[in-house]
């Protein structure tokens, strides 16, 4: 016998709690996001990108940077359903997802989903950037299924 839950709409948590904190390496991904500009660290000699931003390339050790503006469009590569708030225990949908981005070079990037119910999130789902406003003036990327 199975059991079918409808949880329904997905949301976002309230950001009221949430803090950043940012380091030489990940202030360039916080401020363009105040923007609302997705980017990426890109290797400045070798053009791979990464996410998180590390100090040094991976690939060839080279510290130069650039922070490329990605239009934001992914599809779903892994979700989880939740169904109560962290903080409080109160019931309450929310969708964490990582999300590979198109123009990402194969980077993923975790954020909460909005735009449908939760039962109806699958993997390879397109998704699109939606910024979330948080505690001291920060914005943070989150995603809604796309349009279209």
């Amino acid at each position: 016998m199975t059991t079918t839950i409808a949880y329904g709409p997905a949301r976002i948590l309230p950001g009221d709690k949430i803090q950043i904190s940012t380091n030489p390496d990940t202030e360039p991904f916080w401020l363009a996001a105040k923007e609302r500009r997705l980017t990426v660290c890109q290797c400045g000699n070798c053009g791979q990108l990464r996410l998180p931003p590390t100090a040094y390339c991976p690939n060839c050790s080279s510290k130069e940077r650039k922070w490329p503006t990605l239009p934001g469009t992914g599809e779903v590569f892994s979700f989880a359903i939740c169904n109560r708030h962290p903080a409080t225990g109160e019931p309450f949908v929310y969708v964490p997802v990582v999300v590979q981005l198109d123009e990402g070079g194969g980077t993923r990037l975790v954020g909460n989903l909005t735009g449908c119910n939760a039962e109806d999130v699958k993997i390879g789902m397109k998704v699109e950037v939606e910024w979330t406003e948080i505690s001291d003036d920060w914005v943070l990327p989150n995603f809604r299924v796309a349009q279209g």
